[in-house]
């Protein structure tokens, strides 16, 4: 099989990776990719946005089956185009796709339909919203409408933060049109849980669940990033809290999605707090999540394209889908001042026993050599019996690998690790 998949960061790194393992495979094209994919897939030059540039070298290709990965393709159509064509894919249509494409869309089917979520308002006059927020509860949480590659969400702590926000989205524009309309939340407390989840539009299959540590900096300080590491499963979600999710929120949202004629298919995934009150949903993603997904697939034991091709097939319900009993970490390795302004172009050198569980987000061929060309630049995951194993030896496998400027926190998995001793 020829299989195409759309997206160039670490997540698809850990989906090309695990699809290799299925003997059916011949060939894996990766649009853009990047130069760590290079290593398990070829690398076409090809934007994950150009959806014309995609449904045309499927097509030129005879690909077989293709797996759209990121936010934006997805939100654009890209599935729409490709199953247009006759290519079956993995990924929600553009019609579905918009529960993560829009906050407000989201957050008014929740309401509609009783799922459990924060209270919310939402905006599209800048005047009216901060007038609200001359009342409003604080601390609260600001979100641009759209998408904005996970960096949207402002958690207020002041009046004043929460107002600088609205401003700083509705007219200074920083995340573009997706600031058009704002919501503005409650703020819930509790853990935070993500839980992945296989849905073909009636089955849902929750994968491993996992813990993200979302801020730059050690102890949950500094500016919000798209993640700066991950741990599975998270101690806090327990078997009791996976069946009031199951009931109260990952089927009623499928089946809600369906009765709005939106069937969604593909991986559904819930940003979940657990407050006071149960659980409650905090955002939804239309895609695998970044970095979770380097910790979730490593436990996944079932063939993950075959469990793919049954999403597509509507035959979830008759496919086995296993994860292992370990646990795994994930450690980012971030460029100096990320998530705002950073260098690149620094060879990386990554030991070869390392590599296998070493998935490349932000870099490049340069001459050869493999260079750092983003923020994100890689995710370093290992998988052990215990938390506390898995924590340490990813830890190890960091102090292996060089590149200059490199930073990551010191304390993924310390959240994780406390909530289990507690037990």
């Amino acid at each position: 099989m020829k299989i195409l998949v759309v997206g160039g960061g670490g997540r698809e790194h850990a989906i090309i990776k695990k699809i290799k393992e299925n003997k059916n495979v011949e060939k894996i094209f990766a649009l853009p990719g990047n130069g760590g994919i290079a290593a398990d897939a070829e690398c076409v030059n090809i934007s994950a946005t150009d959806i014309e540039g995609i449904v045309s070298f499927a097509v030129e290709n005879k690909i077989d089956y293709a797996v759209v990965a990121p936010d934006d393709p997805l939100v654009l159509g890209a599935v729409d185009a490709l199953e247009e064509k006759g290519i079956p894919c993995f990924g929600p249509k553009a019609n579905a796709a918009i529960i993560e494409g829009s906050k407000v869309f989201s957050k008014d089917l929740m309401k509609k339909y009783g799922i459990p979520t924060a209270s919310y308002e939402v905006f599209t006059d800048m005047a009216a919203a901060l007038e609200y927020l001359e009342t409003a509860p604080i601390p609260t949480v600001i979100k641009a409408d759209g998408l904005a590659l996970g960096k949207g969400v402002i958690i207020a702590e002041t009046r004043q933060a929460a107002k600088d926000a609205v401003v700083s989205m509705m007219a200074d524009k920083v995340f573009g049109k997706s600031g058009d309309r704002v919501v503005i939340e409650e703020f819930l407390t509790g853990p935070e849980v993500s839980v992945l989840s296989f849905t073909d539009g009636k089955t849902v299959v929750p994968m491993i669940s996992s813990m993200d540590h979302k801020r730059a900096g050690d102890n949950d300080t500094g500016l919000n990033t798209g993640g700066m590491g991950t741990v599975a499963p998270n101690p806090y979600y327990t078997e009791a809290v996976a069946k009031e999710c199951m009931e109260k929120i990952f089927l009623p949202t499928v089946n809600a999605m369906n009765a709005e004629g939106r069937s969604f298919k593909g991986c559904l995934y819930f940003g979940l707090m657990l407050t006071p009150n149960g659980p409650k949903v905090i955002e939804y993603n239309c895609r695998f999540g970044d970095p979770e997904t380097q910790v979730v697939l490593p436990l996944l034991e079932s063939d993950l394209l075959t469990v793919m091709q049954a999403v597509t097939n509507g035959t979830l319900a008759e496919t086995k889908v296993k994860f292992s009993n370990s646990h795994a970490c994930c450690v980012v390795m971030a460029s100096k001042g990320y998530p705002t302004s950073y260098e690149k172009g620094f060879e990386i050198t990554i030991p070869d026993d390392t590599a296998n569980t070493t998935f490349v987000a932000g870099a490049a061929i340069k001459d050869g050599k493999l260079v750092t060309s983003g923020g994100r630049v890689l995710g370093v995951t290992a998988v052990s019996d215990t938390l506390e194993t898995a924590i340490k030896k990813a830890y190890e496998k960091v102090d292996t690998i060089h590149f200059d400027n490199a930073f990551f926190r010191h304390d993924i998995g310390a959240k994780a690790m406390k909530a289990t001793e507690e037990k």
